[in-house]
């Protein structure tokens, strides 16, 4: 595998997505270049309170080392030991609207040795639900896959829907999309640019939709106790943010994906009837919305 060229990719990546989300909300990402001691570095590109994003981070980075932390060698116990070189482009995006969904997208490669593969995918968290908006999400993942084989959608799906699950709570974090790894081959290069390319054709129609809906204090503290969920998750269970900071990453960066808003109620129950009980009935499980 040509490491340049991933790199190139992945750096390309992320200059088009800030351009495109920059046009969305009209004020600037601060871009904000930095150096890791033990090898590699990157560029976080940032905005807060802007006009449509509470905030928004879109990563770059690239770093080396000489021993693989356990996060990464834990499913692959014959690469502990090895020095590693591992990259990727990662974003997550916390709209101000409550009526607009997180967005989190990620694709990565990593090579140890002689063995390489790649990772990634997008997923969908709502905080009031929209079939519209689901089955949009979910028809342009397919279609990002459709080219390698039509059971890959299907399959990746699934996955998402396992990964992004909170099991001490017994629920998803959203509503799911695609989720990869591990993936190694002579396509893998291609559909993983496949997936980061249509990045945007499956959240920015969604977000032009929702944004200026009215909203008042009731839907922001849902937003907020909806976002604790997906604090908990990023901190107990997400690979990419174990990986960061076992491996002595740039802690600011690698938390740049936690929103700046969030709470926490004890036992609290959505009124029955309501949207925010919505949600939980017919958004946070699992479902076929291509059907």
């Amino acid at each position: 595998m040509d490491l340049q060229a991933v790199h190139e990719y992945f750096s390309g990546l992320q200059e088009r997505i800030v351009s495109a989300l920059e046009v969305v909300d009209r004020k600037g990402f601060i871009r904000d270049s930095w150096q890791r001691p033990e090898g590699g570095g990157g560029t976080t590109c940032m905005v807060e309170n802007g006009q449509v994003f509470e905030r928004g981070g879109v990563n770059l980075s690239r770093v080396q080392g000489r021993q693989l932390p356990p996060s990464a060698s834990a499913a692959r116990p014959e690469l502990a030991g090895r020095s590693y070189d591992a990259m990727g482009v990662s974003l997550v995006l916390h709209p101000r609207n409550p009526y607009c969904p997180t967005a989190h997208m990620n694709v990565r490669f990593l090579a140890a040795g002689d063995i390489w593969w790649f990772g990634g995918g997008m997923d969908l968290t709502p905080y009031y639900g929209f079939e519209e908006d689901a089955r949009h999400f979910h028809g342009v993942c397919r279609d990002a896959l459709a080219p390698f084989g039509a059971d890959y959608y299907p399959r990746f799906k699934k996955w998402c829907d396992e990964y992004f699950h909170l099991r001490h709570r017994g629920e998803p974090r959203g509503i799911g999309g695609i989720f990869f790894d591990d993936l190694a081959g002579d396509s893998s290069f291609t559909l993983v640019q496949s997936v980061g390319d249509h990045f945007l054709n499956a959240y920015l129609p969604i977000l032009e939709r929702r944004k200026t809906l009215p909203f008042g204090e009731l839907e922001r503290r849902f937003q907020a106790y909806r976002r604790g969920r997906y604090v908990e998750f990023n901190l107990v269970y997400d690979r990419g943010t174990l990986f960061g900071l076992q491996s002595g990453g740039r802690t600011e960066s690698i938390l740049m994906s936690l929103p700046p808003r969030a709470e926490w109620r004890y036992d609290w129950k959505p009124e029955p009837g309501s949207p925010e009980e919505r949600l939980y009935t017919e958004f946070l499980k699992p479902r076929d919305w291509l059907s």
